[in-house]
């Protein structure tokens, strides 16, 4: 069988830097066009001569016309229920420790019309976003992010045209939940932590983004978890950059995208190298899909990529379909990937289910039960626990033409998702999290034929 080089374009765009930067500037210019309306609610008022309702729960509409005026008038710990309704406004939540929670995950939809840049932008400590949906941003959905800088945020929030942050200037934010939420059909991110850590995004969807779906970068320790998401036609699934420690990706279906899962290492953030996330329990399928926004460099067929990451855990996730690579190790100029285990997946029926790009010796693989393997016979020569090695030829993808993409905007919205049970109890600040996490906990899931996106 033919396999394709590592350093061809189906396996440096597991590097989220290169695969969509282009993308990145095309909206940056597009929302400097829009500053002044990216900025603003749908009412443009304010709420400093506001009247605090009576109790902690703040509603929309019933006590304010717009989501921004009830969060400006919010104090810390208090929740603001947001009623069924369209709210085309872009809100920020700067306040510590605010709920900012749908009555109705799927009736209550704060939309963007691709004209402004972020949905709901939290920079206040301990917050949370749960229970609703935003879609037709043209930056990003939900943003949680120590970025304070407002210039910088409707630059999606990684500093301008994505030099290095400073890390002392904008230290992360403290504590952050996303829960149930649905964000679709924006211009880079769905559900985007960066600059954030002690965090939980659980049980939420994203799909028809033109970077990833769910993302969490530039985080040192992250103390974060990404679990029970769905995350399907994104450009890539999950994304994890310069996002080291304390760090999970669990149990989550990620399917149908470009590229499934990345861990990144790269010098257009700060914080590099990548190291120490767990990557466990997950279905990570026929990510293949043409009706997905296009990447830059044309990343296609991946599944799980690890790209100048370190340390890392691939354990126990179900990889199959993924028509370039299941699992790829490769190294990006500058970061060589190194002390990574993947062990126990069940990676078959890829192009090549396990590729060793990395000249590293101490990445290892172990008890995948694969079929394909790049260089032959890989678990064997640089199986876990063997001892030292030596240097093993390059391991190399399946050649995979990526069909052409569509325009974020235009991929299929997704059906209704499941919404809280009851939106009247009391909302529960991001404090102490993300809690005890067990990766253990989170066994292979089972291989039970065909696992479509959702129509």
């Amino acid at each position: 069988m033919q396999l394709l080089s590592p350093e061809s374009s189906l396996v440096r765009p597991v590097v989220p830097a290169t695969v969509v930067r282009t993308a990145l500037r095309l909206s940056v210019l597009v929302v400097s066009v829009v500053m002044a309306a990216a900025g603003c609610s749908g009412t443009g008022s304010t709420s400093s001569d506001a009247r605090h309702p009576a109790g902690s729960v703040l509603r929309v509409p019933q006590d304010f016309r717009s989501v921004q005026q009830a969060v400006d008038v919010a104090r810390e710990g208090e929740t603001v229920l947001v009623g069924p309704g369209v709210y085309r406004e872009s809100v920020r939540v700067t306040k510590p420790r605010v709920v900012l929670r749908g009555t109705d995950r799927n009736a209550v939809v704060l939309d963007g019309g691709m004209r402004l840049a972020n949905g709901i932008t939290v920079t206040g400590a301990g917050s949370v976003v749960e229970n609703l949906t935003v879609h037709g941003y043209l930056a990003n959905g939900v943003l949680f992010t120590g970025v304070t800088d407002e210039r910088l945020q409707r630059r999606g929030a990684g500093g301008s045209a994505y030099d290095p942050l400073d890390t002392t200037r904008f230290p992360a934010v403290r504590g952050f939940r996303a829960t149930r939420v649905t964000a679709y059909n924006n211009g880079l991110y769905g559900i985007y932590a960066f600059d954030a850590r002690d965090g939980v995004i659980e049980d939420s969807y994203a799909s028809g983004h033109a970077d990833s779906g769910i993302y969490v970068g530039q985080c040192k320790p992250c103390n974060t978890v990404v679990r029970g998401n769905t995350v399907e036609r994104n450009a890539v699934g999950v994304e994890l950059t310069n996002a080291s420690d304390a760090l999970s990706v669990l149990g989550n279906r990620v399917v149908g995208n470009r590229v499934g899962v990345t861990i990144n290492s790269n010098d257009l953030e700060a914080l590099a190298p990548q190291h120490g996330a767990v990557i466990a329990g997950n279905v990570v399928v026929d990510n293949n899909a043409a009706d997905t926004p296009e990447q830059a460099d044309g990343g296609f067929g991946i599944g799980i990529g690890i790209g100048g990451g370190t340390g890392n855990r691939v354990q126990r996730n179900l990889v199959r379909g993924n028509r370039a690579a299941g699992v790829v190790v490769t190294d990006p100029p500058g970061h060589p990937a190194s002390g990574n285990r993947v062990e126990g997946n069940h990676a078959t029926g890829n192009g090549a289910d396990l590729v060793l790009a990395s000249v590293d010796p101490t990445n290892c693989f172990a008890g995948n039960r694969p079929a394909i393997q790049s260089p032959d016979g890989l678990e064997g020569r640089a199986g876990c626990g063997t001892g030292g090695r030596g240097t093993l030829p390059g391991g190399r993808t399946v050649p995979v033409q990526a069909p052409p993409g569509v325009p974020f905007n235009r991929v299929q919205a997704p059906p209704a998702q499941p919404s809280m049970p009851d939106a009247t109890v009391p909302g529960k600040p991001a404090t102490g999290l993300p809690g005890p996490v067990d990766a253990a906990a989170y066994p292979l899931p089972e291989d039970a034929g065909s696992v479509p996106p959702s129509r």
